[in-house]
Order: structure tokens, then sequence, then C-alpha cells
């Protein structure tokens, strides 16, 4: 016989920035009885920061840059918890392959506007951050919810732990902290959500998704030497951006995305690919870019827990409108709210929009 769910305020659905501010608002308001499940062996969801060998430094195979002057909130949230961000390395001449057959041409640098900022080690930082400050919040790792039944007092969440043992929690409130398109292909809801909500959340594209990243590192960030600001780019590919990685603590690195469709990354395979980005470095920046120390790679339409099959055939392109955030009537009704960052009205996808999302639905 199943014993009875566990009762509960919140129960949180991902333990990514989303799920893990959330948490931390509700403990700022007094909540003191939150439930979060992730999936994956750790937290951090899209955030993924990879350790440099032999350095106190992580590198961002996810988001990478925030931008304070627009995304006021997360720059709040960041300076409270009292992380010391820096800009993006952008001085120096850009470079633009058009053919691999001849020399990149060498340009001034186009300035963002406004300027993005990296955290030290990594975006992973922030999530450590608001980790840290949990006290009483109940996090498992591991955890895969399976799906969420409406009940008379409240939603009872079934979820796998990592030894196949289903488990119940019957909350009051249940917040997805995990991309629209991901709770509709992983999550069964009984009762059925209601039609145009449900085609709405399903239609909503997964930012980063369709997405990979390649980063190299180096012993020295030695286009600087040359007065190059290691942005570059490329109409030839694999890489068709390149950025100067490179961080406070020591780590020389570049980082680009990928220009290919995810269905052709598949095809091709990620060791022949990681050579042809060795290879197009070396184009590039000389022969010593295409001799990396060390080398990461994240496909995140090859992860499950980012992307489904749809978006295999989806373009790596704009981040998309917002769907609406919860049920606007029905027996879901002030029991369910999306607070991943594809929910925010105003940076959907970003890191600010997991911010946004969670002060729309937590306050």
């Amino acid at each position: 016989m199943l014993s009875a769910p566990q009762r509960i305020a919140h129960l949180i659905v991902g333990g990514g920035l989303a799920g893990l501010y959330a948490a931390y608002r509700l403990e700022q308001q007094g909540h003191r009885d939150t439930v979060l499940l992730e999936a994956r062996p750790a937290l951090g969801g899209r955030i993924l920061s990879e350790p440099v060998d032999g350095l106190p430094e992580r590198l961002d195979l996810g988001p990478t840059w925030y931008w304070p002057d627009l995304q006021w909130r997360l720059d709040q949230l960041v300076r409270a918890l009292g992380l010391a961000p820096f800009e993006q390395h952008e001085r120096g001449d850009m470079l633009l392959e058009r053919t691999p057959h001849a020399p990149p041409m060498r340009t001034p640098a186009y300035l963002s506007a406004p300027t993005g900022l990296r955290l030290p080690g990594g975006m992973r930082s922030l999530t450590d951050a608001l980790r840290a400050r949990l006290g009483c919040t109940r996090i498992l790792t591991g955890h895969s919810v399976q799906g969420l039944r409406r009940e008379d007092d409240g939603v009872t969440v079934a979820a796998l732990d990592a030894e196949g043992r289903t488990l119940h929690w019957r909350a009051a409130k249940v917040l997805l902290a995990l991309p629209p398109r991901l709770a509709m292909a992983r999550l069964d809801f009984a009762p059925a959500l209601p039609d145009a909500l449900a085609r709405a959340w399903r239609d909503t594209p997964t930012w980063m998704a369709p997405h990979a990243k390649y980063v190299a590192v180096y012993a020295r960030p030695f286009w600087r030497e040359a007065g190059l600001s290691g942005e570059a780019r490329s109409a030839c590919g694999p890489l068709g951006e390149i950025h100067d990685a490179s961080g406070p603590g020591g780590a020389a690195a570049l980082f680009g995305f990928v220009g290919l469709p995810a269905a052709t990354r598949q095809r091709l395979g990620e060791d022949a690919l990681r050579l042809h980005c060795r290879a197009q470095l070396g184009r590039i920046f000389g022969p010593q870019a295409a001799e990396p120390l060390q080398e990461f790679w994240k496909d995140w339409a090859q992860d499950p827990l980012t992307a489904v099959p749809q978006d295999l055939q989806a373009p790596a392109g704009h981040h998309a409108a917002a769907p609406p955030q919860q049920p606007a009537d029905g027996p879901w009704q002030g029991r369910l709210a999306g607070i991943g960052s594809e929910w925010s009205p105003q940076f959907p996808g970003y890191l600010a929009g997991a911010v946004e999302a969670v002060e729309r639905a937590c306050g």
C-alpha cells in the first residue's frame, strides 16, 4: 500500500536559478514548508559552469552574461548575495572569417551597449550563493517529477527518486521552475490543463535547447597580446560567434556558439565537431589557438532535461514571447504557476527572466 503523501505548502519542480530563487523568496516571506525537486544529480539547471584544471575557476557552457542597465532586479540579487561581477572583455579588434581559404578580416570591435557582466566562478556562483542561503527548504536532487494530480485540498505530486522508487507529496501550490515545453513533455497533469494554455506552453520554444557551446582553454590570452578582443564572427563555421571567455582567476579561454543545426550536430558527432572547432580557431587566431590545454563541449539539444524532439528541428533564433504563467480559471487556478525564464514577459529565456517570473508568481 502507498503511504499517505507528505503535506507541504509549496513544491518547486526544478533546481535551476528560478527554482532556487523561488525557494529563497519564499523563505524571506516566512514560508518554512517548501520542497524542491530536481531531476538532475546536481542543482543549476541550464546554468553549467565547468572547472578549469589547476585553477579556482569555472567557465560557462550555459548562460554567460547579464546586463545590469536593463536587468536591474537580477543585478540587485547579485549584489545582495555578495557577488562581484566583472565586465566582458571587448577591448581590441575583432576578426571576420568569410572563407576558410583566406585570412580573416580585422576590424575595430563593436562594444556592447549596455555592457555585459559575468561572474567570477561562472554563473554557477549565483545558484551556489542562493543554495547557501536556504535554511529550511528541503532540496532533493535525482528526483524526477512524473505527474501532478489535482485533489480537493491541493495537488498530489508523484516523483521517482534515484533508486526508481515513487514518492508523493500533497502541496497547496506547485511552482514549475522548468521550461513550459519541457513541462508539457515530461509531466502528466490530471485533469488536463485547459487546451489553450497547454497549447501555448507546448508551443513556447525553450531557450538554449537548439544551441551548443564550445570552450577552449589556454595558458594565456595570447590574442590580447596581438591587440585582439577575442571576438570573431564566421560565415564558415562550425562556430558562428566567438568571444573571450577568460576569467579573473587566471583562466584564458575562448568560447563559441556552434552555428550548425542540432540535427547536423547529432549526425556529425561530438569528436568530429571538436576537431573542426580547433581547426577553425587555428585559422582565425593562429596555430596556438588550435591546441588548447583543455576544452569543453555542451550540446543542449542532446540534454533530455532541456530539450524535446521538437527542439531538434527548431532554429537557434530569438527569445520567444512569454505564454500565460498560470491557469486563469478551472481546477488548476491558484494551484499551479510557471516560474521558469520562458514565462517572463520582459526577459523570456534570460537569467533575468527567471528572476522576473518568480517575482510575478511569488511577489
